[in-house]
């Protein structure tokens, strides 16, 4: 029997679609804005998975939970109904959930001895859980926040559950995952602090493990962005009706310049006939741009090394909004030295019939120079 610490944070994620950036410190403003929660959605994906995988090895009755009462993790259990995977409930969190009541929660795991730390959330609960354990545990994480560029969240949930089965089964190793975060606050000014805290422990499966964020940049590469910028201007110039919506990051940011707009390097604008007609939106914006605007246009970048083009950094680009713009109206543009970090790509919007879509493509067109484009793989 595997004993494993179930840690939810209820509200990782919700600032992501209304354009925060993030929740910390920033949850009543989500609230006002209309976020709702998205991380009981991302565990139950997580629980069916990780049923229907231990049900089909026959070793469904090997895993018992230690968890927090409520929407830390007892309500998404009891929702799932896990079967013949038994849990209880070994702390009670405030309310409203704080960080604090996820360290206290693992502060209780480790008094039980668990063998494994499964949580849901972003950067920020991953920094939280490994202040508590340090290298004592191994954890691994259901991504769910805005910011996640550790190293030791699955690539999307499902994935989450694979490691898991096999972590059960003594079928992973343990290797190191480094803990990242961002500096929220500056984040949502437009300024990017990301700091390595430290490692922990995490289970190792390089197909299923997102690697940490990494930032490339070569000699010459500002000019190669330039000249990415300059392919995007000019089919802005040959349809100057159609909206374009630019993603966040430098590499996209290139066009801004290029342009010569105020843009904002972290959040989402929106651009007709070069001239920016809306700064920084979220998802309820967007959704009203695409009623006003029938030709669409989205332009983004892979992070590098993880490859994710979607569900990291930019929930703004919601499932909805994505569905409305179509997969064939998204550009991807990426410098060589970044796409060859990022030898595959990825999403996880959280819609498994959108990644579905994504997936059937197999493979997307990545503009690496002035109208040139490489065909890069994009992978489950």
């Amino acid at each position: 029997m595997a004993l494993l610490g179930f840690v939810v944070n209820p509200i990782a994620g919700m600032g992501g679609r209304v354009g925060l950036k993030g929740t910390d410190d920033v949850l009543d403003q989500a609230l006002e804005l209309g976020a709702e929660p998205i991380a009981p959605h991302r565990v139950q994906i997580f629980l069916t998975k990780l049923r229907s995988i231990m049900e089909s090895r026959g070793i469904e009755e090997q895993i018992e939970w230690l968890t927090c009462a409520g929407t830390m993790g007892e309500s998404d259990l009891k929702t799932n109904k896990t079967g013949s995977m038994t849990y209880e409930v070994v702390f009670s969190p405030g309310e409203p959930t704080s960080a604090e009541d996820t360290r206290l929660a693992c502060k209780r795991f480790l008094e039980k001895d668990v063998g494994l730390i499964v949580f849901c959330g972003g950067d920020g609960t991953a920094r939280d859980i490994w202040q508590t354990v340090g290298e004592k545990v191994p954890i691994i994480g259901i991504p769910s926040g805005v910011k996640m560029h550790s190293g030791v969240f699955g690539m999307n949930p499902e994935a989450t559950a694979e490691i898991v089965a096999s972590f059960v089964s003594g079928e992973l190793d343990i290797a190191e995952g480094e803990i990242l975060d961002l500096d929220e606050e500056k984040y949502r000014q437009g300024e990017w602090h990301i700091r390595l805290f430290g490692t922990a422990r995490t289970p190792h499966e390089p197909t299923y493990v997102q690697v940490s964020k990494v930032q490339v940049e070569a000699v010459g590469e500002d000019a190669i962005k330039e000249e990415i910028a300059e392919s995007i201007v000019e089919d802005m110039e040959d349809d100057p009706d159609m909206l374009f919506i630019l993603g966040s990051g430098s590499t996209v940011g290139a066009v801004s310049k290029e342009l010569g707009i105020d843009f904002s390097l972290l959040g989402v604008d929106a651009v007709v006939n070069k001239e920016l007609i809306a700064k920084d939106v979220n998802e309820s914006k967007l959704l009203e741009l695409l009623d006003e605007h029938k030709k669409v246009k989205l332009v983004i970048s892979p992070i590098g090394a993880q490859g994710f083009i979607l569900g990291r950094g930019n929930l703004q680009l919601s499932p909805e909004v994505i569905k409305r713009i179509g997969i064939d109206n998204i550009t991807i543009i990426s410098p060589p030295a970044k796409l060859a970090q990022t030898p595959m790509l990825r999403v996880d919007t959280g819609d498994k019939e959108l990644d579905e879509m994504f997936h059937e493509k197999q493979y997307l067109r990545v503009v690496f120079r002035y109208k040139t484009m490489k065909l890069v793989k994009i992978m489950k």
